[in-house]
């Protein structure tokens, strides 16, 4: 005896339902974050934008490789200080695939390094089709490089400590065309971003710190050059005994 029709038709009524709650919780979520966002860009007197199709399309290592370069949602852009001086930053939601797979914050360097070093937590899925040269055990996270004589002059112990300090729950952070990147859960708070950022800041102060020539000279005035005799009589006045009435 087969299933009457309208037991079909109260499955399929069920399912259409609870298909409808799904969709408006995560519509509910999404509205939510992007109000937090939005607040938070405010307060720090940063631009906002609900959506860049270009953004992303500047780099193309890290989780941009890992997941598409997709479009950035939720955009906050600004500047924030570092020890090395004020920086260009950017946080933003990598939506591809039509969900948001993770946030992205980048720090901007002084300048270009010639190499694209991905440092990944061992704990990540972090295989591609087309990885970079594994160069090894960085800290406690995994180098890929795109070349490893540049990248061997990145890496430091000063870069190590900068690295582990971000977290274990940043699942890559990556330097790439001027930037350092990180990748955090999606729906991370503004609070645990601005740590990231301080973070991926200080990792762009050890890699791109100012030169001697970048940092104002102390002017210490000049006193002029008195002549030799001048200074010997200077002296004989010194060591000569001062009249007395005694």
């Amino acid at each position: 005896m087969g299933i009457p029709a309208w037991v079909w038709f109260v499955i399929a009524v069920v399912a259409g339902a609870a298909g409808g709650l799904f969709l408006l919780r995560d519509r509910a979520l999404l509205t939510s974050r992007n109000r937090e966002r939005r607040r938070w860009a405010a307060l720090r007197g940063w631009q906002f934008a609900e959506i860049d199709p270009v953004l992303p399309k500047q780099w193309a290592g890290g989780a941009i490789a890992y997941y598409g370069d997709g479009v950035a949602k939720d955009v906050v852009a600004g500047s924030t200080f570092t020890s090395d001086g004020r920086r260009k930053v950017f946080v933003f939601d990598l939506e591809a695939g039509g969900r948001i797979n993770v946030v992205i914050a980048a720090v901007q360097c002084h300048r270009v390094h010639p190499v694209v070093l991905e440092l990944w937590v061992p704990s990540t899925p972090f295989q591609r089709e087309h990885m970079p040269e594994l160069l090894g055990p960085v800290g406690q996270r995994y180098a890929f490089v795109s070349d490893i004589a540049a990248a061997r002059a990145l890496i430091t112990p000063d870069l190590v400590d900068a690295t582990e300090e971000i977290g274990q729950d940043i699942a890559v952070a990556w330097i790439e065309n001027g930037w350092v990147l990180a990748a955090a859960a999606p729906g991370s708070s503004p609070s645990r971003l601005e740590r990231l950022l301080r973070g991926i800041g200080e990792i762009a102060d050890v890699v791109d710190p100012f030169g001697e020539d970048d940092r104002p000279l102390k002017v210490v005035p000049s006193q002029p050059a008195r002549p030799a005799e001048d200074a010997s009589a200077e002296a004989d006045a010194r060591d000569k005994p001062t009249a007395s009435g005694d």
